[in-house]
């Protein structure tokens, strides 16, 4: 199927699951799985950007995710770190702009270095916004979003009786406030693990039953074509978004 440009999502967020299971379907160890997820991470960007996407945020590292293994998360972080050095040249190429979204506090310093210096090599790129999220869950975001909030009140900079959905969004993380039109996640799990909640709230979701090591390109496009099948109504009868078109 051709997705014309005016059916495609705005903003793309994929939770990546399934690299452990992977590995341990091929008799890889777990850490085997996170590292093959790696190449899919690219062919998933390369992908946002052939097919014009905005937005991509995936999510690569949830808050609850420090429970793991501690020999799992090191290498997950130490991944995570030389990935986005080395993919620098890449972003570059495709005029891709990197925002990591999460809590940095808990990050160790030389993560924290190539993180900025990802940010800052891409940060006049002027296409496809790419967002990765570490350290990072959707519950966290609302409360670091109420506590700004709370500051502009004490402050005077914002009026309590005036506060509605659209001015709390002006909280949230700055590259994610956008809302979610599709949200992919593979493995076969039917959950959103605490991802994105806020901007979730009218998105479409797309369950893929493949571990994300094997999610492919046609994958994605399988993924972009069932999205145009969809109707968004957001709370209207089919007559009234008819009449809108």
């Amino acid at each position: 199927m051709n997705i014309s440009s005016q059916s495609l999502p705005k903003h793309v967020a994929v939770i990546m699951d399934g690299n452990g299971r992977w590995a341990k379907k091929h008799f890889f160890p777990r850490t085997s799985g996170h590292k093959a997820a790696i190449k899919n991470v690219r062919s998933a960007i390369e992908f946002a950007v052939e097919k014009n996407i905005e937005i991509l945020t995936l999510f690569a590292f949830g808050r609850e995710n420090w429970q793991r293994p501690k020999q799992e998360v090191a290498t997950l972080m130490e991944l995570f770190s030389e990935v986005l050095v080395k993919e620098i040249p890449m972003m570059q190429e495709n005029n891709v702009k990197l925002c990591v979204v999460g809590d940095r506090s808990r990050l160790a310093s030389d993560i924290l270095a190539n993180i900025l210096q990802a940010e800052h090599a891409t940060k006049l790129n002027t296409g496809l916004i790419l967002n990765v999220a570490i350290d990072y869950s959707g519950q966290w975001e609302i409360v670091l979003a109420t506590k700004k909030l709370l500051k502009a009140i004490i402050s005077n900079q914002c009026d309590v009786e005036q506060l509605s959905e659209e001015c709390f969004e002006k909280f949230l993380i700055d590259s994610i406030q956008t809302p979610v039109d599709l949200l992919i996640r593979t493995s076969g799990e039917l959950r959103i693990s605490n991802f994105m909640i806020w901007q979730l709230s009218y998105a479409e979701l797309y369950f893929c039953q493949k571990y994300w090591p094997d999610f492919t390109k046609k994958d994605f496009q399988r993924a972009l074509d069932d999205y145009q099948l969809r109707k968004r109504r957001f709370g209207k009868t089919d007559e009234q978004v008819k009449g809108e078109t």
